[in-house]
């Protein structure tokens, strides 16, 4: 392939990686589709494609589609609760509020009690904002339906998503603050840190120790937090990041990384948390990625994906 068409790719890479990664849930997954596209885009003859990005955003959706209907079947049969992949991301995404939210823990396990079509129209239209024909296109329906597929996905979405714009150096005190308290085992402070309505979902795949459901309410996540710290010394080895655009601790071990723990964080409490323990899922935190978001249809986007 010239430079040219590879540099096209390497433009649209986070853009594609980002679409890829909203429909999936997994950086691996996602990685992995758009290493598919890529091969893709190589063989096919320059003059065939009038718009590369738009046949490259369409060939990605496209196997997005599938993996995500492969994957669903799988993850009937996952050990206790399934959380996304955590993605390590840079300080910038988290001045796009949309990009921020639509990649949080609290969306990406919204959007997984969509169906894949709904999934696939929610993401196309509300977060990159295309327009329904489309994305009609892209999971080979008729316009109406696609125009009903997104009303009923973002009602549903409305119905169960949770807003949260956490100031950065509050939410880094509050993390530092929740660090003190872990290590100490002081059940008191730890619940002064925390909503009243908070939840701690853990995800060990069956392959790290985690609980099987969520915890949930100040008290019971407190004493379960202090009981995680006395017996692992939770807090040990702890480095401040930011996954999906919220802010994170990597938890390592002698062994190596052991667990990422992403906070939701809201006028100073926590809201959410979300230990990410199988190993399989933890090396999308090591490594920063660029995610970018499209923004309102603009002059410069072809009129039709492909």
């Amino acid at each position: 392939m010239s430079d040219g068409p590879a540099r096209e790719f390497a433009e649209c890479r986070p853009l594609l990686f980002t679409i890829a990664y909203e429909i999936l849930g997994s950086a691996v997954d996602a990685e992995d589709v758009v290493q598919d596209s890529y091969l893709r885009w190589h063989a096919v003859r320059r003059e065939q494609v009038e718009h590369p990005r738009a046949y490259l955003v369409r060939t990605v959706t496209r196997q997005a589609l599938n993996h995500l209907r492969a994957a669903r079947r799988r993850r009937e049969d996952y050990v206790g609760q399934w959380l996304p992949e955590p993605v390590r991301t840079a300080p910038d995404v988290g001045e796009d509020v949309a990009l921020a939210e639509s990649v949080s823990m609290a969306m990406l396990l919204v959007l997984e009690t969509l169906g894949p079509d709904e999934r696939v129209v929610f993401v196309m239209r509300e977060v990159f904002g295309y327009p329904h024909a489309e994305v009609a296109e892209v999971v080979g329906k008729s316009e109406a339906t696609v125009r009903q597929i997104a009303h009923r996905a973002r009602e549903h979405v409305r119905a169960r998503r949770r807003r949260f714009r956490p100031d950065p150096g509050t939410a880094r005190e509050v993390v530092d603050r929740f660090l003190r308290a872990a290590g100490t085992g002081d059940v008191e402070a730890l619940m002064s840190l925390m909503a009243p309505d908070v939840v701690h979902i853990s995800d060990g795949g069956g392959r790290a120790a985690a609980a099987l459901q969520p915890v949930s309410g100040r008290t019971q996540v407190a004493r379960f937090v202090a009981g995680i710290a006395r017996t692992t010394g939770l807090g040990a080895d702890a480095e401040w990041t930011s996954c999906n655009a919220m802010p994170a601790l990597l938890l390592r071990t002698p062994d190596g990384l052991d667990s990422v723990l992403v906070f939701e964080i809201d006028e100073g409490l926590i809201h959410g948390m979300y230990a990410i323990r199988n190993p399989e899922k933890l090396g999308g935190a090591l490594v920063s990625r660029p995610l970018a978001r499209t923004e309102e249809p603009r002059t410069d986007r072809p009129r039709t994906i492909g």
